[in-house]
C-alpha cells in the first residue's frame, strides 16, 4: 500500500491511519478550511507530483487533465488512475510526497484567502477594527485579525487630514472584496466613505440600531465637515437629540472617532422646503422659493446670516446641496421676521431677531409679509393714475445681494 509518505508495512498500517487522520483534521482545524477543501488541494498536488515524476523518469510531458487521484481519508491511501486503471508507479512514494507537499502548502493558503474573503463578503458595509500592520507608497496596509487577514486602505479611502502609525488600532469600514489580477482577493476598507459615519451613528445610537430613528441622508468632505439629515417613526423619539445624547456624549464619541471631523445633525422633513432650510443649519433661514423644473431653491437669510449660511470656501452651501440634492442660491436681505413670527423688521438698524428652522407658521408670515407689500404697491400706483402723475417713476426697491453657491463643487 502507497502512503502520502511511501510504503507503510502492515505492522504501522494502523498508526499511520490514525496519524493521517489527525494530521488532515488538524490542518483543517488550525487553517479554518473544510476537511474536503484540503483533500482536493492533495489530489491536484499528487497529479502534479506525477506529472513530474513522469517527466523526469521516462522523460514524458503528460496532460493530467484524463488522470485522476484517489486519497482515501482514513488511511492516507493513494492511486493515480487513468481511465478508471490503478497506474501509480512503484516509486511513488517519498519523492511525490516531497513535491505534493509545496503545492499543498500554496492550495491551503488560497483556500484559506478565499474562506476568509467569503466570510467578510458578508461584512461589507459594517465596521471593524483593524490594526496598521505597515504604509507602502500612501497605501494603508491592515490586520483585521481573522487568521492575520489583511484589509487594503487605499489613498482615495483615507482621511487626508489624518496621520497613521505602526500597530495603531482603527475603525474600518469594510467597503469592498475585489478580485486583483496577480494579488488574488483584497479586502478594501475605508474610513472616508460617508457610510463610515453612518455607521458610526447606528453602533452608537441605539434608536437607530432598533430602526426607530433613521438616517435619511448624509454628505460628508472627510475629514472636516459632516451633514446628516435624520427622522423618527415615533413621534415621542427625537431624532436629532437621540443622535446627540445627553450633554451631547454620543456625537462626542463620534467625533473623537474622527478626530475633531464636524459633525450637523438636522431633522428630515418631506417638506422640501423645510429639509432645505434646515440643511443650512447653524445658518438661520427667512424664506425658501423652489424651482422644481430647475430643481434649485434660492434661500433667504438675513445679511449677519449669508456667510453662514454659505460657510468657509462655500462649504456649508456645498454639503446642503449634497443632502437635498437642490441647486441651493443664498439670498442675503435686510429684514427678516422677528422671533415671534407676527411683523416684518426692516433696516440696517432694526433688531436681528430670526427663526432658526423653516416651518409652516414662517411661510404664513412671510406669505403675509409679501402681500401686504404688494398691495400697498398696488394702492401707490393707483393714487399716482389717479392724480395723473408720470407712469414713468420708478419705485425705489430694496437692495439685496444675492449669492450663488457653487452647483458642481465637490
Amino acid at each position: 500500500m502507497i502512503g502520502l509518505g511511501g510504503f507503510y508495512p502492515p505492522s504501522i498500517l494502523i498508526m499511520a491511519m490514525t496519524e493521517f487522520s489527525a494530521a488532515l483534521n488538524q490542518v483543517a482545524t488550525e487553517r479554518g478550511i473544510p476537511v474536503e477543501s484540503v483533500l482536493e488541494s492533495i489530489k491536484m498536488a499528487l497529479l502534479t507530483a506525477y506529472k513530474k515524476d513522469r517527466k523526469e523518469t521516462s522523460g514524458e510531458d503528460i496532460e493530467i487533465e484524463g488522470y485522476t487521484a484517489e486519497l482515501n481519508a482514513d488511511t492516507g491511501e493513494v492511486k493515480i488512475l487513468l481511465e478508471g486503471k490503478d497506474i501509480t508507479p512503484s516509486g511513488f512514494g517519498r519523492i511525490a510526497a516531497q513535491t505534493a507537499k509545496q503545492v499543498i502548502l500554496q492550495k491551503i493558503r488560497e483556500t484559506e484567502k478565499e474562506v476568509v474573503a467569503s466570510e467578510f463578503r458578508a461584512k461589507v458595509g459594517t465596521i471593524v477594527i483593524g490594526t496598521v500592520f505597515r504604509m507602502d507608497n500612501g497605501v494603508v496596509v491592515m490586520d483585521l485579525g481573522k487568521n492575520r487577514t489583511q484589509g487594503i486602505m487605499p489613498q482615495g479611502e483615507q482621511i487626508q487630514t489624518e496621520s497613521y502609525r505602526l500597530n495603531q488600532k482603527l475603525k474600518v469600514l469594510v467597503k469592498d472584496i475585489r478580485q486583483i489580477p496577480g494579488r488574488g482577493t483584497e479586502i478594501i476598507v475605508s474610513r472616508s466613505d460617508p457610510q463610515f459615519v453612518a455607521k458610526l451613528f447606528e453602533q452608537e445610537v441605539p434608536e437607530i440600531a432598533a430602526s426607530t430613528v433613521i438616517i435619511e441622508a448624509i454628505a460628508r468632505e472627510a475629514g472636516s465637515r459632516t451633514k446628516i439629515a435624520v427622522s423618527s417613526k415615533d413621534d415621542k423619539v427625537d431624532p436629532v437629540g437621540s443622535c446627540v445624547g445627553q450633554k451631547g456624549v454620543r456625537v462626542q464619541s463620534i467625533i473623537a472617532e474622527l478626530f475633531g471631523e464636524k459633525i450637523d445633525i438636522v431633522p428630515f422633513s418631506i417638506i422640501t422646503e423645510k429639509f432645505i432650510a434646515a440643511s443650512l443649519a447653524p445658518a438661520k433661514v427667512t424664506d425658501v422659493e423652489l424651482d422644481k423644473k430647475e430643481t434649485r431653491a434660492i434661500v433667504t437669510v438675513p445679511e449677519d446670516q449669508q456667510s453662514l449660511a454659505i460657510g468657509k470656501d462655500g462649504q456649508n452651501a456645498r454639503l446642503a446641496n449634497k443632502l437635498t440634492k437642490w441647486k441651493i442660491d443664498i439670498k442675503g436681505g435686510t429684514g427678516s421676521l422677528d422671533a415671534t413670527g407676527l411683523t416684518a423688521v426692516d433696516g440696517p438698524d432694526a433688531k436681528s431677531k430670526v427663526v432658526g428652522i423653516w416651518d409652516a407658521e414662517i411661510k404664513k408670515t412671510s406669505d403675509k409679509v409679501k402681500k401686504a407689500k404688494e398691495e400697498k404697491a398696488e394702492s401707490e400706483q393707483s393714487e399716482i393714475s389717479e392724480t395723473g402723475e408720470d407712469d414713468s417713476v420708478e419705485p425705489i426697491e430694496e437692495k439685496s445681494e444675492e449669492i450663488t453657491s457653487s452647483d458642481n463643487a465637490e
